[in-house]
């Protein structure tokens, strides 16, 4: 029997809540490991073909992916999407442990978050509704309240863009109502998040212009009446960014990054941290630490009377 990922792919995207970014990288990827496959081998791989494969047979996949221009970090991903294509036909088909299970990509040293400044995180929540760049039918008030309401959202609430535009109408944090926010994150696993006044205030502004909306509808919305698409929201922020000055990674998903890393600086614990991130592993927690490290010798290296920068 031929091998396809095309089940794998669904289970990520309906059980796993996976991206439509990594389900296309994953699609991508088993396709090339199924297609090296079939010149290596021979012969289109099945079950059995899999089963046989050794620890030597992958490395000559990511020698031949490393030979083909693909990095270490494009690797390490490939690795990571066939090692689960791997253990779903396991659980689905049968296939047994195999000698290439514990197999490892190349080692990826993970990028240190990027954060923006306080007084930037605060300001873009009070201005970026005022840059536009938009289609004849958005009203530009109907905008600015929306981005406002989202960025401020982001910041102070430190969701993922994916999860704050799956929010409906029933979910929106108002002032006078409890101080939480239910959220549904990666995995299905919901976490709950303490939302500010300044949120709750800016989602109210944001409602004045939704009068009559119902319980089930989107939170944030687009001009055609649609759920809001992330990339019109990445595209709303980069305008804004690049009118006031701010840095090229002042993005939304900057926004979660500024989150943890002000709440940490402001002494938080990392523990508190991790279940408001809705990390699965204080391992990538623990991300913030560095970054709040870095800040620290930058501030030693402009300050101190012995830094060789002063």
């Amino acid at each position: 029997m031929s091998l396809d990922a095309t089940d794998y792919l669904a289970w990520l995207r309906d059980e796993r809540r996976a991206s439509p970014h990594t389900l296309a990288a994953y699609r991508r990827d088993i396709g090339d490991f199924l297609g090296f496959l079939t010149g290596y081998l021979g012969l289109e791989p099945d079950l059995a073909a899999l089963q046989a494969l050794r620890p030597a047979d992958m490395r000559a996949f990511l020698a031949a992916r490393a030979a083909a221009g693909a990095g270490a970090a494009t690797r390490a991903r490939q690795m990571a999407a066939i090692r689960g294509f791997l253990r779903f036909l396991g659980k689905r088909q049968g296939l047994k442990p195999m000698a290439i299970a514990a197999l490892r990509g190349p080692r990826v040293p993970r990028p240190v978050p990027r954060a923006i400044s306080a007084s930037h995180a605060q300001a873009l929540g009070q201005e970026v509704g005022l840059v536009h760049d938009t289609p004849r039918a958005e009203r530009p008030a109907f905008q600015a309240a929306r981005d406002m309401a989202l960025f401020t959202l982001l910041y102070g609430c430190g969701l993922r863009i994916s999860e704050a535009l799956a929010l409906d109408i029933r979910d929106a944090p108002l002032p006078g109502e409890d101080a939480a926010l239910r959220v549904l994150g990666k995995g299905a696993k919901t976490r709950i998040v303490p939302v500010l006044p300044a949120v709750r205030a800016a989602i109210a502004a944001w409602l004045e212009h939704r009068p009559g909306a119902l319980p089930d509808e989107p939170l944030f919305l687009g001009a055609r009446g649609k759920r809001l698409d992330p990339a019109i929201a990445q595209k709303s922020l980069r305008d804004y960014r690049r009118l006031a000055g701010l840095p090229e990674h002042a993005t939304p998903h900057a926004l979660r990054h500024s989150f943890a890393t002000h709440l940490l600086g402001g002494g938080a614990d990392l523990r508190a941290i991790q279940e408001l991130l809705g990390h699965a592993s204080l391992s990538t927690t623990q991300r913030y630490t560095a970054v709040d490290a870095q800040a620290l010798l930058e501030s030693w290296s402009r300050h101190h009377p012995r830094s060789d920068q002063r």
